[in-house]
């Protein structure tokens, strides 16, 4: 395993997920507090917005989507600050969305898990719906074990998504409208529980690994290239800063979903990386 020198940037957190750099900042989402913050290098943070979300990402023109999950609600946040309704996604699933990767042209794509995990309930297969830039939702994939992480290459032709419970990254062709299809397995993981992900311009995925306590960057089939242990579970990776080679870890103790709610064992860590980010986000 890799045991590269780590820095703490921000402590303090319940759990911290989907890490976003943006216009020199790493966004994220807090989701057992229900925030979202951004912090830049020297670790002073801002509080976004309160809003019991996971996914973040952000359009061409710069404005912040929120995902607000127990509501089927995508969020846009416009420049003076305010919540508007970006899509309204009840209509195609009840239960919580989750996470969330803005690609290139505009178009969002939003994952459901299937099934109430925080709750215990029994496990049920999640689905993948595209929110075009002029907020028009739609289903474009199903069938998925606990989509988790997603990220976009950077021609836009090829979205990738982590399946927790399929121990898999899973890949799928872009269309012209932002349509899915030729779904294939893009790396079979193992024992690896992939949870939130980012791409790198070697062409390798880094995902989290919240059981196995660890961040892994792998190659497409799945060849190991680098592990980086940690003391408690990954929930998430970015690569951010001046050149993207900064990748960013979203640590925290982890027993069971309702059992995180109060702690604050959330951490960020940065981590200097092989090679630069790329794509999306």
């Amino acid at each position: 395993m890799r045991m590269p020198e780590r820095h703490i940037l921000m402590t303090g957190l319940v759990f911290g997920e989907t890490p976003r750099w943006h216009d020199g900042r790493l966004w994220l989402s807090d989701m057992g507090a229900g925030e979202v913050m951004a912090v830049d290098l020297a670790g002073q943070r801002e509080m976004v917005a309160r809003v019991p979300t996971l996914g973040l990402g952000f359009l061409p023109d710069g404005r912040l989507l929120i995902v607000s999950m127990r509501d089927g609600l995508l969020l846009r946040r416009e420049p003076d600050g305010a919540l508007v309704t970006h899509a309204d996604l009840t209509g195609l699933a009840r239960h919580p969305w989750n996470d969330l990767v803005v690609d290139g042209r505009g178009n969002a794509y939003v994952n459901n898990i299937g099934f109430d995990f925080a709750t215990g309930a029994a496990f049920a297969p999640g689905s993948l719906a595209l929110v075009t830039p002029d907020g028009v939702a739609r289903q474009v994939a199903d069938g998925l074990a606990f989509p988790n992480g997603m990220a976009v290459t950077p021609d836009n032709a090829t979205l990738i998504v982590a399946e927790s419970y399929g121990a898999r990254l899973t890949a799928f062709d872009i269309a012209a409208d932002g349509g899915l299809s030729n779904q294939r397995v893009w790396a079979h993981l193992g024992g690896g529980h992939p949870d939130g992900i980012c791409l790198d311009a070697d062409g390798a995925v880094w995902y989290g690994d919240v059981p196995a306590k660890r961040c892994v960057r792998v190659r497409e089939e799945g060849e190991v290239l680098e592990t980086i242990a940690l003391d408690r579970g990954c929930f998430a990776c970015a690569l951010g800063g001046a050149d993207r080679r900064t990748l960013f870890l979203m640590a925290a103790e982890f027993s069971t979903a309702a059992g995180m709610a109060g702690t604050r064992t959330g951490q960020v860590l940065t981590v200097e990386a092989p090679a630069p980010g790329a794509g999306w986000p």
